[in-house]
C-alpha cells in the first residue's frame, strides 16, 4: 500500500520546522512582552463545549470522534439506528461524545469557567496550538492548523483592544509584513440589523456581508432576498456597504445610517475610543511619541463581520498587502462568553493569529531570514578512530557552550563530508588529524568563502562565538 496524508494536513521538514519556529517565537515573544501568560488546552474537548458556539456553519466544520466500545455486540444494533441520526447532523451520546478542537478560544473560556476563583483578572492568557476544522482544503486553508491566540478576560476597558491592535502590528512589523488591520463593532452590525427591522436575521444578514469579497455585492443582495429581507432593508444594507472614505469619514456616514440605534451610537463611540487611542486620524499621525505600530494601519471597514456567534464589541482582521491570501489574523470582543458555561458577566476579548497562511505569505514575498536553514553551525570531519575520539570530546565541549556542531559518524572521502556540510548549509568544517592532535589545534574551515585557518582547541569555542 501506497502511504498517503488525509487531507488538508501535510508534513513538516526540518527546513519548514525552523521557519515555522520563527513566526512563533516572534509571536510568541511579543506576546510576553504584553504580559500574556501561556496556557495549553487538550486537543480533545466533549462535544457539548464545542456545538452551538460557532454558528451553525461553523459546526458543520467539526471533527467528531466516534466513542470507544461500538464494536461491542451487545451494542451494534443500536449504534447502526442511532448512526442515521449522526450522518442527518444531529448528535447522539451514544455513538460521539467529544470532537478535535475547532478553535482556541472556546475551550478558553471553558478554563475560565472551571477556574473563575482561582485566577487573577485581568486575565491575561496566550495560547499556541493545533486545532481542527472538516473544510475543504485550499491555498492557506488546511484542516490541522496552528492557531496562536492571545485573550484578555475579566476587563471591559478598551485599551485591551487597543493593544490587541498594537500586537498585531508589532509581530507583522517584526515579521516584515505589510498589513491593513481592518477593526469593525458586532454592535454597529447589531445597529444595522435593528434599522432594517431584522433583529432575528442578524445572523444571516452577518454571514452574507461576510461572504461579500468572496461573491461580490449581487450575490450578498440575493441571499439577503433569500433569507425575506424587504427590498427597502436589502437598499439600506447596499448602502451601509457602500460607506468608503476615510476613517472619519466613514465614522460620520455611518452615525447618518445607524445613528438613531442606542446599540450602534455604544458601537460608534467604541470605535472612535479605539481610534483616539491610536491616534489614528488619517494623517498617518501616531502617538506623540512615535512609538504606536498600529496607528496607520488600522482601518474601519464595516463590512467585515466575521460570522463567529460569540463576538459582541470589537471584531478585527488583518490582511497582509502585496499577496493574494485570506485574512492571516482575526479577533474580537466577546463580553459574555463564559456566560455559555454558566459563569455570567466575564467579558473578554482576543486575537488570533494564522501561522499557516503567516508561512505561505513569507514563503511568497521571501521574507524569511538566510540563516534559519542552518541548524549546525559546525561540523567536524571524521578522519579515523583516534582522530573521531578526539574529536567527539571537543563537539562536546562546544555542545556545553551553546555552539551547534555535529562529528561526522563515518570516516569516508573528505568530499563526502564536505557534500554533507554543503547540504546542510552547514558554516564551518574542523579537520583534526594526527597533526592537529599533536599540536592542539584545529583547522578552521569557512565553507562560504573557503577561508581556511589554524585555531587552538583552547580558542575554538571563542573563535566560533
Amino acid at each position: 500500500m501506497k502511504p498517503t496524508l488525509p487531507q488538508g494536513t501535510r508534513d513538516f521538514a526540518a527546513e519548514t520546522l525552523h521557519k515555522r519556529r520563527f513566526i512563533i517565537d516572534t509571536i510568541k515573544e511579543t506576546f510576553e512582552l504584553y504580559g500574556f501568560e501561556p496556557l495549553e488546552t487538550p486537543s480533545l474537548e466533549n462535544l457539548e463545549t464545542l456545538m452551538g458556539k460557532y454558528g451553525d456553519e461553523g459546526d458543520k466544520l467539526i471533527f467528531k470522534i466516534l466513542n470507544n466500545g461500538l464494536d461491542n455486540p451487545s451494542k451494534r444494533e443500536n449504534v447502526i439506528k442511532e448512526f442515521e441520526h449522526i450522518l442527518s447532523g444531529k448528535n447522539n451520546k451514544n455513538i460521539t461524545e467529544r470532537a478535535l478542537r475547532y478553535d482556541l478560544t472556546i475551550p478558553f473560556a471553558r478554563f475560565m469557567a472551571m477556574n473563575q476563583g482561582k485566577l487573577t483578572l485581568p486575565f491575561k492568557r496566550y495560547q499556541i496550538q493545533p486545532v481542527w476544522r472538516a473544510d475543504r482544503p485550499q491555498k492557506g486553508r488546511y484542516r490541522e492548523f496552528m492557531q496562536c491566540d492571545a485573550d484578555v478576560a475579566g476587563t471591559y476597558s478598551l485599551i485591551s483592544d487597543v493593544e490587541l491592535a498594537e500586537i498585531y502590528a508589532d509581530v507583522f512589523e517584526k515579521l516584515k509584513i505589510d498589513v491593513e488591520i481592518k477593526i469593525n463593532s458586532r454592535k454597529i452590525l447589531y445597529a444595522l440589523a435593528e434599522v432594517c427591522d431584522s433583529i432575528d436575521n442578524m445572523t444571516a444578514i452577518t454571514i452574507a456581508i461576510d461572504k461579500l469579497e468572496k461573491v461580490g455585492i449581487e450575490k450578498v443582495k440575493e441571499e439577503l432576498k433569500a433569507t425575506g429581507l424587504s427590498e427597502k432593508s436589502i437598499s439600506i444594507i447596499e448602502n451601509y456597504i457602500n460607506i468608503q472614505g476615510s476613517n472619519s469619514e466613514k465614522l460620520e456616514k455611518i452615525e447618518v445610517l445607524i445613528g438613531a440605534s442606542e446599540t450602534g451610537k455604544k458601537g460608534i463611540e467604541e470605535l472612535k475610543s479605539i481610534l483616539d487611542f491610536l491616534k489614528n486620524d488619517d494623517s498617518k499621525e501616531t502617538a506623540p511619541d512615535g512609538i504606536s505600530q498600529a496607528g496607520n494601519k488600522v482601518i474601519l471597514d464595516f463590512t467585515l463581520a466575521r460570522g463567529l456567534n460569540y463576538y459582541t464589541g470589537t471584531i478585527y482582521e488583518v490582511k497582509a498587502k502585496n499577496v493574494q491570501m485570506g485574512s492571516i489574523g482575526g479577533g474580537g470582543r466577546y463580553d459574555d462568553l463564559t456566560g455559555l458555561f454558566g459563569v455570567p458577566n466575564m467579558p473578554g476579548v482576543g486575537i488570533s493569529f494564522g501561522l499557516d497562511r503567516i508561512y505561505d505569505v513569507m514563503e511568497e514575498l521571501k521574507l524569511f531570514p538566510e540563516e534559519l536553514n542552518r541548524a549546525t553551525e559546525v561540523l567536524f570531519f571524521n578522519l579515523g578512530e583516534k582522530e573521531s575520539k578526539h574529536a567527539f570530546y571537543l563537539v562536546q565541549k562546544l555542545r556545553h557552550k551553546n555552539i551547534s556542531c555535529e562529528l561526522f559518524y563515518e570516516n569516508v572521502k573528505l568530499d563526502k563530508q564536505f557534500k554533507y556540510a554543503t547540504k546542510k548549509n552547514i558554516s564551518f568544517a574542523v579537520i583534526i588529524g594526527s597533526k592537529e592532535m599533536e599540536e592542539k589545534n584545529c583547522i578552521v574551515k569557512n565553507l562560504a568563502t573557503g577561508e581556511q585557518k589554524i585555531v587552538t582547541e583552547n580558542e575554538l569555542a571563542d573563535f566560533f562565538k
